[in-house]
């Protein structure tokens, strides 16, 4: 039994992790200042005896006494990260800083929830972890993608440094239960649309492509990485490499959930990337990782737990 310290853990990654690692048999605190996440999504887990729940800002320095330490803590939709930029950017970094600060004390591995944003628009595609990035450092999305990937410095500083354990996953758009439905991300967006029978808004022309890495397979991905060989520091993009576009997604959706919605065209948003799709070599050949869990599997999973919430 480790002491598994995940901040953001009344999120959307951050419950189903708390799920997986008490499933492992570990002890669980579960850290999070409810900006998003929320307690219906952790409230049976409450009664068990080896989680723990703590209402905590990261930006301020924390003291426990932890083994491990998921840093999952940060908005991670457009419309919530930039509700509050400059508080997005402080989670990112004195976040960043206040848990690498806590590992260190600790001796503590520490694992960085990043993103495939550090990527931006990318010139490049698929996306291998050797490539820089495309991204825009004044942009609206800025506060989320240049945030992330200071984060990224302050990790391989802090163990090149000080000796710190790390472990740096970039994660690519994931999907499934508890996603809220409010988030602005396609997936939830187009179901909660095609539930309610409102018309489905697709940005842009629907060309542009995300690759869809249902929960269950991206929790996974993250315990493998954690509990790889010390020398697999990452950066890994964990993520499905399947890609899809927009336009198919839609009709998928429609399908799945029967509606009689229709599809309304929008103009793409500033800094919208085209293309995201991870190469995922890394994770095949260092941690044995690969998605498992098709789209339409999944979607039927989600979309039945939005059917059951919204009472749709």
């Amino acid at each position: 039994m480790k002491r598994v310290l995940v901040t953001g853990g009344a999120g959307f990654l951050g419950s189903h992790l708390c799920e997986r690692l008490l499933q492992d048999g570990h002890e669980v605190l579960c850290v999070d200042n409810f900006f998003t996440g929320r307690k219906e999504n952790i409230s049976h887990l409450l009664g068990n005896p080896f989680f723990e729940l703590m209402r905590h800002d990261i930006t301020f320095p924390l003291h426990v006494e932890v083994d491990q330490i998921y840093n999952l803590a940060c908005p991670a939709s457009p419309i919530h990260y930039q509700f509050d930029p400059v508080q997005t950017i402080k989670t990112c970094v004195h976040g960043a800083i206040n848990m690498l600060g806590l590992a260190k004390r600790t001796r503590a591995r520490i694992l960085q929830a990043s993103t495939s944003e550090v990527y931006g628009d990318p010139s490049v595609h698929p996306q291998t972890e050797d490539y820089w990035g495309h991204v825009n450092p004044l942009g609206l999305r800025s506060c989320y993608d240049e945030g992330k990937r200071s984060a990224e410095s302050l990790f391989f500083s802090y163990h090149r440094q000080s000796g710190v354990e790390i472990k740096v996953a970039r994660i690519f758009n994931t999907y499934g239960p508890r996603m809220r439905p409010d988030d602005g991300r396609v997936v939830s967006n187009f179901i909660v649309q095609a539930l309610r029978g409102e018309d489905l808004t697709l940005f842009g022309d629907g060309s542009q492509t995300r690759s869809f890495c249902f929960v269950a397979d991206l929790i996974g991905g993250l315990v493998s990485l954690m509990e790889s060989d010390s020398e697999v520091t990452g950066p890994l993009n964990i993520g499905n490499p399947v890609e899809t576009s927009m336009a198919t997604l839609a009709q998928t959706i429609l399908e799945l959930t029967g509606s009689p919605s229709q599809i309304r065209y929008l103009p793409l948003p500033t800094d919208d990337p085209r293309q995201r799709c991870p190469d995922i070599t890394r994770a095949r050949t260092q941690l044995g990782w690969s998605p498992t869990i098709p789209l339409q599997e999944g979607l039927e999973h989600t979309i039945g737990y939005f059917r059951q919430n919204l009472q749709i």
